[in-house]
């Protein structure tokens, strides 16, 4: 009842902003990983490199480029692990003391209830909370494909292509998490556009679609990793 009468002080201009932000969302991370056939999405091509990458493996003299390779993979994870675990913090932190959730309403000159900040502000901490958890899957899947990579034998052994397989697929898993940890962190910033109203939400989440669209589909790097033949 007391989250309904929270709820109840909000307009249906924001259920409808909230709806558009979800909605995009949802519907930006199912059209990356499932992009049309004739326009593949900038992760769809990185994980063919990914799998062009581990079938080199196989064949490498040197292997200590790769190990390098997913050690820094394994630590950008961390960082955003790191990362949005203190935005966690920070969040619950402010949506436990009333005193400072007011004192952010009068900063930022608005007119509005402390409830109402809190209700904003837990929206923010749902999409940190599922970039955490993405990452953190991320970081343990690279680890697992690390292990693969480990347990790779000689180049003449017949399992040595099978294992390179293997450890791609954990690896391309492992990424597709990660930018899903990405996307989140994206639409975390772009709610915080609701501590400012509805409107302020609706500019922020349609300017956040676009950014990760081009980067997506119409990016210059795109078009350079689409040129896979000299």
């Amino acid at each position: 009842m007391d989250l309904l009468f929270r709820l109840s002080s909000l307009g249906w201009v924001d259920a409808a902003a909230v709806t558009l932000q979800v909605a995009l969302f949802l519907g930006i991370g199912w059209l990356v990983e499932h992009p049309p056939a004739g326009r593949p999405s900038m992760s769809i091509l990185m994980a063919d490199y990914r799998r062009d990458w581990m079938r080199h493996f196989v064949t490498r003299q040197q292997k200590i480029f790769d190990a390098t390779v997913i050690t820094s993979l394994r630590q950008a994870t961390s960082f955003f692990i790191s990362g949005t675990m203190i935005a966690i913090g920070g969040g619950i932190a402010l949506i436990g003391n009333p005193e400072r959730v007011m004192i952010l309403a009068q900063d930022l000159t608005l007119d509005q209830q402390a409830t109402v900040i809190e209700i904003k502000v837990i929206f923010v901490l749902l999409f940190l909370a599922n970039a955490f958890l993405k990452f953190i899957w991320s970081h343990r899947l690279f680890g697992y494909c690390a292990v693969l990579m480990g347990s790779m034998p000689n180049t003449d052994d017949p399992l040595a292509f099978h294992r390179a397989a293997q450890a791609a697929e954990v690896n391309v898993t492992a990424a597709r998490s990660y930018n899903r940890g990405l996307r989140s962190i994206y639409f975390a910033l772009a709610a915080l556009g609701w501590l400012l109203g509805p409107w302020s939400l609706f500019l922020t989440t349609l300017a956040t679609s676009a950014t990760l669209l081009r980067r997506e589909f119409i990016s210059q790097s795109r078009d350079i990793v689409m040129k896979r033949d000299a």
